[in-house]
């Protein structure tokens, strides 16, 4: 059976399904697809922490899911700009991941992830596939993906 590795940024999810469709995005629908497609092995949702009661429903709502939530402390720096980057901790979790499934799969529009999913299919022979919005989702990272797959009316709430 086909074991998989399903890795989301919640925070790209939560803003490019905002962005380009004003909805939000349906964690059960996207279970319930890769699910079909073989054993779900791991589930790791990563978020950042306000700690107010919506985003802590939310939280709960993807831990019965099956997802393993990580938080980071959303950071609101004296500019006015805000910090609760996931990137790193999503990249070491993929590779130490890639040699122990089948399937990687990325639910973001990071182009910063082009290198490390094209790594992983290239040294440990996954499959490496890619959930996103088209429009906001960056070619680069689409290209690097064994499958690309868009996020439309079937994955919105």
């Amino acid at each position: 059976m086909n074991r998989i590795a399903l890795f989301a940024d919640v925070q790209n999810i939560y803003y490019t399904t905002r962005q380009a469709f004003g909805r939000q995005f349906n964690y059960r629908a996207l279970w319930r697809a890769i699910a079909a497609q073989g054993d779900i092995t791991s589930a790791t949702a990563y978020a950042t922490s306000r700690g107010d009661d919506q985003q802590i429903k939310f939280q709960d709502a993807l831990k019965h899911i099956g997802f393993d939530v990580k938080l980071k402390p959303y950071i609101q720096r004296a500019d006015g700009s805000s910090k609760g980057d996931w990137d790193v901790g999503i990249a070491v979790d993929i590779m130490t991941a890639a040699p122990e499934v089948d399937t990687i799969i990325l639910l973001s529009g990071d182009g910063d992830f082009d290198v490390l999913l094209h790594r992983v299919r290239q040294v440990y022979g996954v499959s490496a596939e890619v959930y996103g919005v088209p429009s906001l989702t960056a070619k680069s990272l689409m290209d690097s993906a064994s499958t690309f797959h868009p996020i439309d009316e079937r994955l919105l709430l």
